[in-house]
């Protein structure tokens, strides 16, 4: 949306995805790229085509836990996705039995850790780690949600609030093409601010992520939907550091 012939359709602002959210839930915002979680909570109207997602291992939405998954009691969580706490719980919950209490905290392991059995680590802080040299038991969710479903998991969506006309998807794919054809550029410019090596961030946007979304991913959503509408909603997310 910055670039190319879609950049001065929209007022951008950027934000964290949490953010992305409360933004379209106080008004703030018309449009945003939201985490999935919000769909139903907010009852917002999914822009259909263009999100974010994986067919498998995603590299940055990592669950690393001190104690066997089945024994974790209490989870440090990086909550600026939503959609990923939500995860954590629903794979903890139906593959290892394990219902945490959920705690946020900054992204930092070592921190994370001296207080809870586990922690969520996502977006560049989880880029930066290596999860073959980590000391713990390490859980790449996209992977365990293929595992266990089958399906790619969609962690965003571009959506509007309810109530508005409905929006054309075809600016969110065009704008999403040209980036792909620029993705070169796009690696170059990125890679040092984030800490990552180009190879990374290439490998990151071309192998574990994926931007077009067809049937197959709104199939996991709507499967992740149900999922998390089964959960056991008393634990909730307590603030203790952010």
């Amino acid at each position: 949306m910055l670039q190319g012939e879609q950049k001065d359709l929209f007022d951008l602002e950027f934000s964290i995805p949490s953010e992305c959210a409360d933004r379209l839930a106080d008004g703030r915002a018309d449009i945003g790229l939201v985490p999935c979680i919000e769909l139903s909570r907010q009852k917002l109207d999914i822009i259909p085509g263009a999100g974010i997602g994986c067919h498998g291992a995603v590299r940055s939405i990592l669950l690393i836990s001190k104690v066997p998954f089945q024994q974790i009691r209490t989870l440090s969580a990086d909550s600026s996705s939503r959609t990923s706490v939500m995860l954590s719980r629903i794979v903890l919950a139906r593959k290892y039995g394990a219902f945490p209490e959920v705690r946020s905290h900054r992204p930092e392991v070592a921190e994370m850790l001296s207080d809870d059995d586990a922690c969520l680590i996502i977006g560049d802080p989880a880029l930066l780690l290596d999860p073959a040299d980590m000391p713990f038991h390490v859980l790449d969710l996209g992977a365990e949600w293929m595992q266990m479903t089958g399906l790619p998991f969609v962690f965003a969506v571009w959506a509007a609030r309810g109530g508005l006309p409905p929006q054309d998807p075809q600016p969110f794919l065009d704008s999403l093409r040209f980036g792909k054809q620029h993705l070169k550029e796009i690696v170059h410019m990125e890679h040092k601010r984030r800490g990552i090596t180009a190879e990374l961030a290439r490998e990151y946007l071309t192998r574990y992520i994926v931007f077009e979304l067809g049937d197959r991913e709104y199939q996991g959503l709507a499967l992740f939907l149900q999922y998390a509408a089964e959960l056991p909603s008393a634990i909730e997310l307590r603030n203790v550091s952010v």
